[in-house]
């Protein structure tokens, strides 16, 4: 949980043809590719280091280089997010159908984020829904941003970020690719899984 949130709160890497050096690894010159070549900015590079080695890489075929790398540079961090974007996107069409065949079953997940809206609960097969805060049963609950927190008004029931909770799976919706939950109460246990 630690490590996911980490993650959601770096700074997104970009390709650029400025030498930045690569703080986590306290290099001064960095610069990555995967092998075999898997995208374009890889296969760019090793064209790069190619011409180097090969001792090409100098006169009008560096100046090409440099005046045409900075919108390459621009152009592969755009499609390489809008390549992620399409991936999470079918991922989470793919969650919501699988769920449409588990409406009302009984899952054990842990809440994985906290909005004013609600919670949302992440189940053991990775599968996420929301829990919306106006569907939360016998109180009237509210979010405490400083706190990161949804408490009860008068019964001080509390969810919180990383809290095991019993959700029931009350839709699946294909056209905005998202699975609603709701608390289950202590005594349901029928078609748990």
């Amino acid at each position: 949980m630690i490590s996911r949130l980490t993650l959601r709160s770096m700074q997104r890497a970009e390709y650029s043809t400025e030498c930045k050096g690569h703080f986590g690894l306290a290099c001064n010159f960095y610069c990555h590719f995967t092998s075999p070549i898997r995208r374009y900015p890889d296969l760019q590079i090793h064209r790069i280091i190619k011409e180097q080695l090969h001792g090409t890489l100098q006169g009008r075929r560096a100046d090409r280089y440099v005046s045409l790398l900075p919108d390459v540079a621009k152009q592969s961090t755009k499609m390489e997010r809008r390549a992620d974007e399409a991936e999470r996107e079918c991922d989470k069409l793919k969650k919501a159908e699988y769920m449409l065949d588990h409406i009302g079953e009984i899952y054990e997940g842990v809440i994985s984020s906290v909005t004013s809206w609600g919670f949302y609960v992440e189940l053991p097969n990775t599968i996420e829904g929301l829990v919306h805060i106006s569907k939360l049963p016998g109180d009237y609950y509210m979010y405490d941003e400083r706190e990161n927190v949804i408490r009860g008004d008068r019964n001080g029931v509390s969810y919180v970020l990383g809290q095991k909770v019993r959700v029931r799976v009350e839709s699946a919706d294909l056209s905005i690719r998202a699975v609603d939950f709701s608390v289950a109460g202590p005594d349901e246990t029928e078609h748990e899984n």
